[in-house]
């Protein structure tokens, strides 16, 4: 339940950060040729283990979620459920979702995933990035932590012979 009065000084800078993250802050901070590196070192990981994984970078949550106090996290499972993140034929999908407008990550693994990964190796990965962007280091941290999960999923699903690509490798932009 939230309990944050709807003239929170705190809402209403949530909302001042969002309406100010804009499609442009995405591109920014994401270019093509970033995208398109990080979509390759996605789709080389791929080959190397069972998983799916999933890049999505949010410029800013839709005003009326970060105004009925959506975080992060229940944002990250609501777009792992909407692109379908968790339908891969082994359970094994995973999402790294980027909100650019808090610099906050979280990732969201498939129940075949969570039962052999801690969630803290997870949040360590997270932490890792939002410590890069706060240097203004967006592509670099993404592609260490793509290379991150990549290693985890080699290491507890490896590849078995030719399988079907799941999910898009090109990170998502919204």
């Amino acid at each position: 339940m939230n309990t944050t009065s709807s003239s929170s000084p705190g809402r209403i800078t949530r909302v001042l950060r969002h309406l100010r993250s804009g499609a442009g802050s995405g591109r920014r901070l994401f270019p093509q040729e970033a995208l398109a590196e990080i979509a390759g070192a996605i789709a080389a990981g791929e080959q190397t283990h069972r998983g799916e994984l999933r890049l999505i970078v949010e410029a800013a949550m839709p005003l009326d979620m970060v105004w009925a106090g959506i975080g992060n996290r229940q944002r990250a499972l609501a777009l792992f459920a909407e692109h379908g993140v968790w339908d891969t034929e082994d359970n094994c999908g995973v999402l790294i979702y980027i909100n650019l407008a808090e610099r906050a990550v979280d990732i969201v693994a498939d129940r075949a995933i969570g039962r052999k990964i801690d969630a803290a190796i997870w949040q360590a990965i997270c932490a890792t990035m939002t410590a890069g962007f706060a240097r203004g280091e967006f592509r670099a941290s993404t592609l260490e932590a793509v290379e991150r999960v990549n290693a985890l999923l080699r290491q507890q699903f490896p590849a078995d012979g030719a399988r079907d690509n799941e999910l898009p490798d090109s990170p998502l932009m919204i």
